[in-house]
């Protein structure tokens, strides 16, 4: 078992400063997911965990031990790299046994070890084989099996499946989920995909500049998001954002919105622009909702089992996620509990 701690962090290259007064701790035994744009730090944040990168300011701790200074073969962490960085003149047994016989063990335990993480990656049959020979997702699995030998305290994911295809990348989020469920091992994750930030993470951090905006379980991130930057970043379609001018605040607790009346309940607006989020699938056609509005239809994507609607309504550009089966056409509406509030600049209001 395993955790990591960050205290006042700072990683800057040349002028421009990357890692912005980082702080977190982390649980025994959880999949952590950095998720963020790209610039945003969380590579960087990986590579000072694992002692490829000089961290500026700060500290870091695995167990309550500072590892600043500890050379990476010291820190008990394996990383999986983006581009599998297998060697190919190596077949995937040599390669996933490569680090052990560095570290000298003996030959026994060298094979013991191969061959346990052979099984858990099902590649048995993929010993004898070089990298050339092999798919996409079976060098995945080599890298992956060839971390799982180092038994590392900690595992580190540096966005693993961006070279997959869909469908790849789909069945190995699976393949990585049950692996963190069989060997109870801290696995720290970066991408810039939500789905996968949404599918693998026990708790995501999402990062912007260099700072962290967010700390939740994906429950979390979805339902209560602080601000506008993590409601857009977390979810598909992204959330629809309508700003709200002065003059349609009515009252402290009333808006004007598509020419509904909204009241608010334990809420207490201020005389200024504030902006409401809705989700695209919290848009509904049944019309058995808080209020509802004739939108002018632009575009209609069709997904198979459900289709996004991209219209206009006033000066506001809006999408709408509904099943398939539903042939939309006219007025479109939304629960009041499924309105997000934020003030002028961007943190979120809450009932």
């Amino acid at each position: 078992m395993a955790n990591i701690k960050f205290t006042s962090v700072h990683k800057s290259f040349g002028s421009n400063k990357i890692i912005k007064d980082f702080n977190l701790k982390g649980k025994e035994d959880e999949f952590l997911v950095l998720v963020g744009p790209s610039g945003c730090g969380k590579s960087t944040l990986l590579r000072m965990i694992a002692g490829l990168e000089k961290i500026d300011e700060g500290e870091i701790f695995i167990n309550d031990k500072k590892i600043n200074d500890l050379h990476p073969s010291k820190r008990q962490t394996a990383m999986v790299f983006q581009s599998y960085a297998l060697y190919p003149h190596m077949n995937v047994f040599e390669n996933m046994s490569f680090g052990l016989k560095i570290e000298k063990r003996p030959k026994e335990e060298i094979n013991s070890k191969v061959m346990q993480a052979a099984k858990i990656l099902k590649i048995e049959e993929l010993l004898e084989r070089k990298p050339k020979q092999l798919s996409g997702g079976q060098r995945q699995r080599v890298a992956i099996g060839r971390a799982i030998t180092r038994n590392p305290k900690i595992f580190l994911f540096d966005e693993p499946l961006s070279n997959l295809d869909a469908a790849l990348r789909a069945e190995m989020r699976v393949e990585i989920s049950k692996l963190h469920n069989q060997i109870k091992t801290n696995m720290i994750y970066v991408t810039h995909d939500q789905v996968e930030a949404m599918t693998l993470a026990d708790r995501i951090v999402i990062l912007n500049q260099g700072n962290i905006e967010q700390v939740g379980t994906p429950e979390e991130i979805y339902n209560d998001p602080d601000n506008i930057f993590v409601a857009q970043f977390i979810g598909t379609p992204r959330m629809n954002i309508l700003e709200i001018s002065e003059e349609d605040i009515i009252s402290e607790n009333t808006i004007k919105l598509f020419d509904n009346d909204i009241k608010f309940e334990n809420l207490k607006l201020k005389k200024s622009k504030l902006f409401i989020g809705i989700r695209p699938e919290h848009l509904k056609t049944d019309l058995k909702t808080n209020f509802t509005f004739k939108p002018e239809i632009e575009l209609i994507e069709n997904l198979g089992n459900e289709k996004i609607v991209y219209m206009k309504k006033d000066k506001h550009q809006l999408s709408a996620k509904i099943p398939s089966n539903i042939n939309f056409q006219n007025s479109i509406g939304c629960d009041l509990k499924n309105l997000f509030v934020f003030d002028q600049n961007g943190k979120r209001a809450r009932f």
